[in-house]
Order: structure tokens, then C-alpha cells, then sequence
């Protein structure tokens, strides 16, 4: 039996795939630590084949970003040792690179773009990471007519142009604030990772209703307005990535 770990960010954004499954929290199973697993109630939770692990929370408040993102994704796999971890999420994207508001893509590679390292920017380093992503990405992309694009991860919802301009040189099509760190920590226990990202914004398009100037307050307006409605999507694309899903996983 395949085992597959779905880590999330945010609760918003699980809570679709969550209820489809009826997945059940298995309460102070990562204890001390914010993070939380939900999985079939059935199922004993390191027996299971699905299991869906959020972030957690601090002070009512989801937990995102790296730090968050690789604690949890380091506790999962040492906990669940599953065969394959899938990074899901919400992200933004660029409307001249043809995404939309609501278009779920997989990752065919994934970057940071926020570490800027003199003479440490080269493939495979600390710097950019320039993680390798499972190799069947491809093959469940095809399959399912799913568009691909370069995941960039960085821990500021904004841009600085400095960061822009990183993301652009590098093949950046997605921008969002935990695929890397997630797939750091793969890369560290030799697990396969796959990233599987829905559009809330678009990075190019502000707000009609901000005086200019005001870009990222705008970007925040999209991306709380489009949360539900991306996260809805994300949940049939992952369903459809599960049952589509070789078993046993090959390319391991």
C-alpha cells in the first residue's frame, strides 16, 4: 500500500480535501508541536495509505512559511514515513505567463527566491535549492492535462523587485512561501516530493480599487477573495492526482 503525506500550509486551504475523505484529526498525534494530522478514522495513524498533515496554528493564526512549513514536513516523514509527500497549496502567478485565478498546476521544479548568496547561486546549492522534484510529476501532469510551472518559494507575501527579477531569470512561474522549504527537508530524507499549486492572484494585476502604489495590499485582497474558490479547485485536482497515482510508486 502507497503511503501519501499532504502537507498544507493553511486550514482553509485543506479543509475541501479534509471533508471529501472525512479524514479525521488525530488530536496531540505531533505533539509538542502546532502541527496536525488528519486521517481515515479507521485507519490506526501510522497505518494509514492518506493522511493529510496542516501546519498548525499560533495565537488563532495559521502558521506559513519556510520555518513552519519544513518542522512540519521533518516531523511527518519521521513519524509517517510515507512513500511520497505532495506540497499543496495556494500560490500566485502571472497573468503574462498565461495563469489564472483558480488554475491548478504541478510543479516541474522548485526554487527559493528570497536568498540572495553571492558566488552560491548555481544548481543544487544553498542559495537558490533548485530541488528536484518526483519524476512522475510528468507523467500525472500529462495524464491529466494539467499545465506545469517552476515553483518559487520565498517568506514575504510581497515582492521586492530584487526578488522579481530572481524569480523571472530562473523560469519562476508560481510564487508562493513553503513548496522549497518542503522540499528541502525531502531532499534531506530522500523522499520523493511533488508540488501540487492553485492560483488565488495574480502578481501582475493589482487591485482596481487601490489608489496606486498600494500593489500589495491589492495582491492581499485577491488572494483572501479567491482563498475558497482555489482551494475548492485544488481539492479536485488532488483527488484526481490520487486516483491517478501509480501503485506502488515508481521512480522511487
Amino acid at each position: 500500500m502507497m503511503r501519501i503525506c499532504l502537507i498544507f500550509a493553511m486550514r482553509a486551504e485543506a479543509q475541501p480535501i479534509i471533508e471529501y475523505y472525512g479524514l479525521k484529526e488525530q488530536e496531540g498525534f505531533f505533539s509538542p508541536l502546532p502541527c496536525k494530522l488528519y486521517s481515515t478514522p479507521s485507519e490506526s495513524p501510522q497505518r494509514g495509505d492518506l493522511w493529510v498533515v496542516v501546519n498548525g496554528e499560533d495565537r488563532g493564526r495559521d502558521l506559513i512559511g519556510c520555518e513552519a512549513a519544513a518542522v512540519t514536513t521533518q516531523v511527518a516523514i519521521q513519524k509517517l514515513q510515507p512513500d511520497l509527500v505532495i506540497s499543496c497549496g495556494t500560490c500566485g502567478g502571472w497573468q503574462r505567463y498565461g495563469a489564472r485565478v483558480g488554475q491548478t498546476y504541478i510543479a516541474d521544479g522548485v526554487m527559493f527566491h528570497d536568498r540572495r548568496v553571492p558566488g552560491d547561486n548555481e544548481w543544487d546549492t544553498q542559495g537558490l535549492g533548485n530541488y528536484k522534484v518526483w519524476e512522475g510529476s510528468w507523467r500525472i501532469a500529462e495524464a491529466l492535462g494539467l499545465p506545469m510551472g517552476k515553483v518559487t518559494t520565498g517568506s514575504s507575501f510581497d515582492l521586492s523587485p530584487e526578488e522579481d527579477a530572481l524569480i523571472d531569470a530562473n523560469g519562476g512561474r508560481l510564487k508562493e512561501m513553503e513548496g522549497a522549504a518542503v522540499a528541502f527537508v525531502c531532499s534531506l530524507y530522500k523522499v520523493p516530493v511533488m508540488l501540487v499549486k492553485t492560483v488565488t492572484n495574480l502578481r501582475d494585476i493589482t487591485s482596481p480599487r487601490l489608489p496606486q502604489g498600494e500593489e500589495s495590499d491589492g495582491q492581499i485582497d485577491s488572494f483572501q477573495e479567491n482563498l475558497k474558490r482555489a482551494s475548492r479547485s485544488l481539492r479536485e485536482t488532488l483527488v484526481d492526482v490520487i486516483n491517478t497515482l501509480p501503485i506502488p510508486l515508481p521512480d522511487l
